[in-house]
C-alpha cells in the first residue's frame, strides 16, 4: 500500500484537463486505499505551521479554564452533550485530550435545535483568555468546508454523477473541527489498561498506542498534522503503513458511511496513532452533512433502508471513549 501524494491546485483553478487528471488521481486513491495526502492548496486553506500553532493555543489554557468547556459526560453540571472539551482517558488505547467544535464557531446566525444535541453550540474560551483565537477558528472552519466540498465534487465527477450531487446534503451541515493533543504516555496512564490493546510491535520496537485503531464513521476527514510521525493506515494485507506528516500537506481519508453510500466503491480505511515518544498534535476536520439529511442508496450502489445522518452519527460516535455514557441522551428521529 502506498499513500499517494496529490497536488489538488487544479480543483480551485486550472484547465479542465488538469482537473480531470486530479479527479482521476483522487478517485484512484479513494477506491484503492482510502487514504491520500494532498498539497497545492490555496494559501487561505493550507495548514501552515503558524496557523496550527494559533489554533492549538487552546491547550495552553490552565486546567481550570479547560474544565469550563467540558461535556456533560465529564462534568454532569454542564448542559452541552456533543460539543466541548474531552480530557485524557487513563488506561484507554486512545490517550488524548481535545475539543469538538461545530458550525456555530463559523456562523453567527447558527440556530441550534433545542431538542437535538447534535446542533448545540460549542462552549468556547473567552476572547480575553485567547485573543484572536476565535477569528482563526472561524476562518479555518470555513476553509475546510470549502475543501471538503471540492473533494466531494471531485468524487462525484469521477463516479460519473452530476458534479453537485452531494452539495444539497452538506448545505447547513454539522461538520466538526477537532483540536487534539496527544501527550507522551506515562506509566500512570497504563495502570489498569489491557496491555494487548496498548502495546504493539512496529519496526522491531515496542510502541504504545495513543489513538486506537478505527474507521471514521462519516464521509471525508481532512487532517492537518503537526510534522510529528505516528499516524498509520492499515493496508489490505493487514500491514500498518505510515502516513507521512509532510509540511504544507494534509492527510485525507474517507469514512464508513461514504463507503456504504457509494456501494463500496470508495474505501473507508482503518487507521491508528502510535506514540512517537514526544508530544503530538493533530487537527482533523470531519466534513458532515445536515443532521436531517436523508441518506438513500445512490445509483449503482447496494440497496439499504434510508436513514437520517443525525441518527447514524449519534449511534456511531457514542461508541468512542470520549463520547461514552451519552448513548441514551438522544432518541433516534427516523424519517420525517
Amino acid at each position: 500500500m502506498e499513500i499517494a501524494s496529490i497536488d489538488v491546485s487544479s480543483l480551485f483553478a486550472g484547465a479542465s484537463e488538469q482537473r480531470t487528471a486530479t479527479d482521476r488521481a483522487i478517485h484512484m486513491s479513494a477506491t484503492a486505499t482510502g487514504f491520500m495526502t494532498i498539497s497545492g492548496l490555496p494559501a487561505a486553506l493550507a495548514p501552515s505551521k503558524i496557523l496550527r500553532q494559533d489554533l492549538l493555543r487552546i491547550f495552553t489554557l490552565p486546567d481550570a479554564e479547560k474544565r469550563h468547556l467540558l461535556r456533560r459526560n465529564f462534568d454532569p453540571s454542564r448542559a452541552n452533550q456533543y460539543r466541548g472539551f474531552f480530557p485524557l482517558q487513563p488506561s484507554s488505547a486512545s490517550y488524548k485530550e481535545g475539543i469538538d467544535m461545530g458550525p456555530d464557531v463559523a456562523y453567527d446566525d447558527w440556530r441550534p435545535d433545542a431538542s437535538d444535541p447534535l446542533t448545540e453550540r460549542t462552549p468556547l474560551p473567552s476572547e480575553v483568555a485567547l485573543p484572536g483565537w476565535h477569528a482563526a477558528v472561524r476562518a479555518y472552519y470555513r476553509g475546510m468546508e470549502q475543501l471538503g466540498s471540492q473533494v466531494m465534487r471531485s468524487l462525484a465527477r469521477s463516479l460519473e454523477f452530476p458534479e453537485k450531487t452531494f452539495d444539497v446534503y452538506f448545505d447547513g451541515g454539522i461538520s466538526t473541527l477537532r483540536l487534539i493533543r496527544y501527550p507522551v504516555r506515562d506509566p500512570a496512564s497504563l495502570v489498569g489498561a489491557d496491555a494487548a490493546k496498548i502495546w504493539v510491535d512496529h519496526k522491531g520496537a515496542r510502541r504504545a498506542l495513543i489513538g486506537a485503531a478505527h474507521i471514521d464513521s462519516g464521509f471525508v476527514t481532512l487532517l492537518a498534522q503537526d510534522g510529528v510521525e505516528g499516524l498509520q493506515a492499515r493496508a489490505a494485507d493487514g500491514r500498518w503503513v505510515d502516513v507521512p506528516p509532510v509540511e504544507g500537506s494534509m492527510a485525507v481519508n474517507f469514512g464508513g458511511l461514504l463507503e456504504r453510500w457509494t456501494g463500496g466503491r470508495i474505501k473507508a480505511t482503518e487507521h491508528r496513532v502510535l506514540g512517537p515518544g514526544r508530544e503530538r498534535y493533530s487537527i482533523p476536520f470531519f466534513y458532515e452533512p445536515r443532521v436531517d439529511a436523508v441518506i438513500r442508496p445512490l445509483s449503482g450502489g447496494a440497496p439499504f433502508d434510508p436513514f437520517t445522518y443525525g441518527d447514524h452519527l449519534w449511534a456511531a460516535m457514542t461508541k468512542f471513549v470520549e463520547f461514552s455514557d451519552l448513548a441514551g441522551l438522544r432518541a433516534p428521529r427516523g424519517l420525517r
